[in-house]
């Protein structure tokens, strides 16, 4: 959860202050990297422990979907440097935005799985943040259609910058339903 939100944290930021950005793509990419080998060791882990506070198959899908958002936020942040976006969206910055609250609510869902105190009320404001993603796609879709001046090739950029960004919010919410899930098994 804490190296999903540092990664949402700098996506969100190089997407804010783009072009002029203090934050890399390789930044992004290294911290991808770092949840990667989380996820890899989570998994050694798993394997290799006879007791885990949790249902194993909870734990991988679990630290998969964690893994999913950041895969989906870096991708989102390579597409602004590999389709040379010269200035964000305000939907994109939005939509980063809403994406950083909703990796907070999952890093705090998380951190307070042991206890099981706090996770429920995380998991409804996190529900809440990706009815209001949804929103802010539909709106940032539809502006790019609602002007026939604006060139085919930017519309499909920020299509898929937004889609990806989506998407990560998407496995913000899938994480949150795994978490749930837990909860309830485990109640």
């Amino acid at each position: 959860g804490e190296n999903a939100l540092e990664v949402a944290r700098l996506v969100e930021r190089r997407f804010r202050e783009h072009p002029n950005s203090g934050v890399t793509q390789e930044q992004v990419k290294a911290a991808e990297n770092a949840g990667d080998t989380i996820t890899r060791d989570l998994v050694v882990l798993l394997n290799t422990q006879y007791l885990t506070p949790f249902d194993r198959e909870d734990i991988y899908q679990l630290a998969t979907e964690i893994d999913d958002v950041v895969d989906f936020l870096e991708e989102a942040s390579d597409l602004l440097g590999l389709y040379g976006v010269e200035m964000p969206t305000r939907h994109a910055v939005e939509q980063c935005a809403i994406i950083v609250k909703a990796v907070e609510q999952l890093a705090t869902a998380c951190d307070n799985l042991k206890g099981m105190k706090g996770v429920q009320q995380a998991l409804v404001e996190l529900k809440s943040l990706e009815d209001q993603g949804d929103r802010v796609l539909r709106d940032a879709l539809a502006s790019l259609f609602r002007d026939d001046r604006i060139d085919p090739l930017i519309v499909i950029r920020w299509k898929d910058i937004y889609e990806a960004l989506e998407r990560a919010l998407d496995a913000c919410e899938t994480a949150a339903n795994v978490i749930a899930n837990i909860l309830v098994k485990n109640a």
